[in-house]
């Protein structure tokens, strides 16, 4: 089993002047992505254009500020940076994972508390458009799931509020349960989100050290902890899928089949959370692909789990298909009518640098350039020959011809594909699934935060040379806090 980085050269070992031109100029080409978004989104504004976006192309209005919350914020970014960078790559896994967690947590909270406990937490999910405006009236949840769809359309009395409308019953499901078990009110969801969301700084780095990169799971995670994304994370809905679902895949690498059964619950019920998690088959796939074990027990022990989510939501009464299709048609009853394709369909692009971080297109040029070499690392041996057919002789040789040929081409594929990794895989079924999201036309804005389940494995391409690391983690931090001082964002 390749370790996916076994075949590149070490990060850091490249001594050459020029080791770092190609990564400056693709921080010039995001620079410029972002500057020409502003620019036309500001544009459009002032023409009169539906964008619904006053701080185009995130969903946000200028407002800078300051806040208690900014103080901490500098403090955790300077720690991190500085001894949190080398005692990374270094500590022992378990006491890294606790203290990772713990400063996922602060970099979180602080960034919510520079807006100020009350409009930076306890009310961000209490509007009238959020989850927690429906929960006191779900007092039937078996008949509220098999109602659910026929409430999803706009302008009729019982429509369901937006953020409910326009997600699956399991989201409201999350809220309604913690209301039930106590927790109930806006300060307890807020700080649920915020807790849940930070554990992708443990997640995603155990999964990738599951699938054999140890070294590179060491050092995506101070960028998983000072996460520009945080700012979103704390607190909406979509910090705490993006929880759920990490965990769900991080259970998928496990080994034995309890854990992989618990990863497909987790990830099926990521489908009622958000009609777009179908597009985290790409992530669940590479994850099965890679781990260690055998991998068809345990793509079936995870389509079990899964497939046990989808019955019980069913039987309930709640079909996942025809959510779906009246999602869609209440999606354009409202701003997606207007917001125009044209902008939002790489405008969008820019908002998911501000929540991902300039660093990830410098990753991902450097995971391309990995990618080549380990595809040519991977190809171990030449090819074998296919037995060449009789001269002159008679009786079918074609398809026994044709089926040497696909067997050998698809045994060459093979170390190929491992040879790759989870550094080069995971960030790629991710951003094939942005790519999906981006193109359909359905993710017209606020993507800054919809799209954090993908963007916290973009990251895992942040397995960049040593001594740039504190560079690009600075770089990290500072775009979290300008964007959280200068905007006032709203989930």
């Amino acid at each position: 089993m390749s370790t996916g980085v076994t075949p590149l050269r070490a990060p850091g070992s490249d001594r050459s002047p020029s080791r770092y031109r190609g990564d400056l100029v693709v921080l010039g080409v995001e620079g410029a992505l972002l500057v020409v978004a502003v620019t036309v989104g500001a544009v459009l504004n002032r023409a009169g254009v539906g964008l619904y976006a006053d701080a185009a192309p995130l969903y946000a209005t200028w407002r800078p500020h300051l806040g208690w919350g900014t103080p901490v914020a500098l403090a955790v970014a300077v720690a991190v940076v500085g001894p949190g960078t080398r005692w990374a790559r270094t500590a022992r896994w378990g006491p890294l994972l606790g203290v990772g967690y713990l400063a996922a947590v602060g970099w979180t909270l602080a960034l919510a508390l520079v807006d100020g406990w009350s409009v930076g937490l306890t009310r961000r999910l209490t509007p009238q458009a959020e989850y927690l405006h429906e929960v006191p009236g779900v007092t039937d949840v078996r008949r509220m799931l098999a109602g659910f769809a026929d409430r999803i359309l706009d302008f009729q009395p019982d429509s369901w509020s937006t953020h409910t409308a326009g997600h699956p019953p399991g989201a409201l499901l999350v809220f309604v349960g913690l209301d039930r078990v106590g927790l109930g009110g806006g300060t307890a969801a807020a700080l649920a989100c915020v807790l849940v969301g930070a554990s992708v700084a443990v997640s995603v780095p155990i999964t990738v050290r599951a699938l054999g990169a140890g070294e590179a799971a060491r050092a995506v995670l101070p960028f998983l902890v000072l996460l520009p994304g945080a700012v979103w994370v704390g607190a909406s809905g979509d910090g705490l899928f993006t929880g759920v679902t990490a965990a769900g895949l991080a259970l998928l690498a496990a080994r034995g089949p309890v854990t992989v059964v618990a990863g497909g619950l987790l990830l099926g019920f990521a489908l009622y959370l958000s009609y777009g998690f179908v597009l985290l088959a790409p992530l669940a796939l590479v994850v099965l692909a890679l781990r260690p074990g055998r991998r068809g027990v345990a793509l079936l022990a995870g389509a079990t789990g899964v497939a046990t989510v989808v019955a019980a939501f069913t039987v309930a009464g709640f079909h996942w298909w025809q959510g779906y299709d009246r999602v869609v048609e209440r999606y354009y009853q409202g701003w997606a009518a207007d917001r125009p394709y044209g902008y939002w369909v790489w405008a969008n692009l820019a908002a998911l640098l501000l929540s991902a971080g300039p660093v990830v297109g410098p990753a991902l040029r450097r995971t391309l350039h990995s990618a080549r070499s380990a595809w040519r690392a991977g190809a171990g041996p030449a090819e074998p020959t296919a037995p060449a057919p009789p001269v002159g002789g008679s009786g079918p040789v074609g398809g026994p011809l044709v089926r040497d040929l696909v067997r050998h081409r698809r045994l060459a594929l093979v170390p190929r594909i491992e040879a790759l990794g989870p550094t080069v895989l995971l960030p790629a079924a991710a951003a094939l699934a942005v790519a999906a999201a981006d193109l359909s036309g359905m993710s017209k804005a606020e993507v800054e935060r919809i799209w954090l389940p993908f963007v916290v494995w973009l990251l895992v391409a942040a397995h960049l040379p040593v001594p740039a690391r504190r560079w690009w983690l600075a770089g990290q931090a500072l775009t979290a806090l300008a964007v959280n001082h200068l905007l006032f964002t709203v989930s």
